[in-house]
């Protein structure tokens, strides 16, 4: 049995406290753990901070289920795969890198299957970094699930529509839309009706959950909106089987055997759940006089570390906007920063790059590796003429840090990884004269 007609409904708000039952009546009213729940079904906690964080950060749910989650057999560890977590063994590399766009596998690959580490910094069982994953895969999570206790999940498809099935409901994301598992929520993914195949970018994030940057001199209003983003309603599955529960754990997989769906949460409330957020609802904001202003002003998301205005990981997009400076050079400018850059493009051309970088590929330059537009780009910049120009259809993404991206073994040694990337710039030659200011 399952209880279908809540899937695809959402609340909205970002990290409200959240209600939902699937069931009337299903949770308790003033007591979170009864000695007997309503319909016979177990009260569990899913807490996602220490339990003595502030109130304002702390995140936790109680969950109304038809089984406790300690309801499993012993875990048992599975073979290494492609997925890597931090810290890496070896050394950094300062060399600016780029990578097209992951092939789609040939053999029947689910979400788990299909996931590959490209970088990683910091140290997850330190909880501090994030790690860099491509996904590629071609068919539905079936009988297996998923959960991450290493870091939360930020998902970022670029090819194909995904439906995340999770212990609190149903999220269903497409390209242009984006999607947060925290840590230690169980999920299935599934492709969409329709779909054949998907591909996509996924930040796990091993530090403190991701929140909307502060706004400061903005004022109230601009860049992500709180009641954009939506949580799911309770949406259960009351289904018995052979299921396998993976593990992310330690930074090696895990798996359990359980005889029922571990999507079995009749009802839940709290502040601790998924979410989704349409990038098209973003409210940018850009300059209106000179200068390429600085991407943190596309923040979407943040992990904050323990010094104010270095996070440990920044989500920033760069979406459709319209360029209106003046006297000024408009695409982002050559550049050295100590925050780390992973970039990824979900669709169209990144204004910044005339050609080489395809939407699904990425890019990675390290802190203080020089990059900025290529040789082509910088010439027709230099010569534009600068009326107001909409930058549109197109739709790119970082993943900024201020700890320093190692790529693994495998992203280096890539059969899609362009060893040519830094040519793009053997172009820009010396235009210096002396004699003409």
């Amino acid at each position: 049995m399952s209880a279908s007609s809540n899937e695809h409904s959402y609340q909205s708000g970002f990290r409200n406290h959240f209600a939902s039952e699937a069931l009337p009546g299903a949770l308790p009213v003033g007591q979170n753990s009864p000695q007997r729940c309503p319909y016979g079904l177990y009260a569990e906690q899913l807490t996602g901070s220490a339990f003595t964080a502030p109130r304002h950060q702390n995140l936790r749910s109680w969950l109304y289920r038809i089984r406790p989650s300690v309801a499993q057999s012993a875990y048992r560890r599975l073979a290494e795969r492609r997925v890597a977590t931090a810290p890496l063994s070896g050394q950094a590399d300062p060399n600016q890198m780029r990578w097209d766009p992951v092939p789609l596998p040939d053999a029947p690959t689910d979400f788990i299957d299909g996931l590959e580490t490209i970088a990683a910094n910091g140290d997850a069982a330190a909880q501090v970094g994030c790690g860099v994953h491509l996904y590629a895969c071609n068919r539905d999570m079936a009988e297996r699930f998923f959960y991450n206790a290493d870091g939360e999940l930020l998902i970022v498809p670029q090819l194909g529509a995904l439906v995340l099935r999770t212990e609190l409901g149903v999220l269903a994301i497409s390209p242009g839309e984006i999607a947060v598992i925290p840590r230690g929520i169980k999920f299935q993914v599934q492709l969409a009706d329709g779909c054949d195949a998907a591909r996509g970018y996924v930040a796990e994030n091993y530090a403190s959950p991701l929140e909307l940057p502060g706004l400061g001199p903005i004022g109230a209003n601009g860049l992500a909106n709180p009641r954009d983003f939506l949580s799911p309603v309770a949406a259960y599955e009351d289904m018995a089987g052979d299921i396998e529960l993976v593990a992310k754990f330690g930074g090696g997989f895990w798996a359990t055997r359980l005889d029922h769906s571990p999507l079995d949460v009749v009802a839940w409330h709290g502040n601790y759940a998924p979410y989704k957020y349409d990038l098209a609802r973003f409210n940018s904001i850009n300059s209106v006089s000179f200068d390429h202003p600085d991407p943190s002003i596309f923040t979407v998301l943040t992990s904050i570390s323990d010094t104010p205005g270095m996070a440990n990981l920044d989500f920033v997009i760069f979406p459709p906007r319209w360029m209106v400076a003046e006297r000024t050079f408009r695409p982002p400018y050559f550049h050295r920063n100590l925050m780390s850059e992973f970039m990824g493009l979900i669709e169209g051309v990144y204004d910044a790059k005339a050609e080489g970088f395809s939407p699904g590929g990425a890019s990675l330059h390290n802190c203080m590796s020089p990059h900025g537009p290529d040789a082509a780009t910088f010439e027709a910049a230099s010569t534009a003429q600068l009326s107001p120009q909409y930058q549109g259809e197109t739709l790119a993404f970082m993943f900024e840090s201020r700890y320093v991206f190692q790529p693994t073994e495998t992203a280096l040694a890539a059969d899609f990884r362009q060893r040519d990337y830094v040519d793009v710039w053997k172009g820009l030659a010396s235009h210096f004269d002396p004699t003409a200011p």
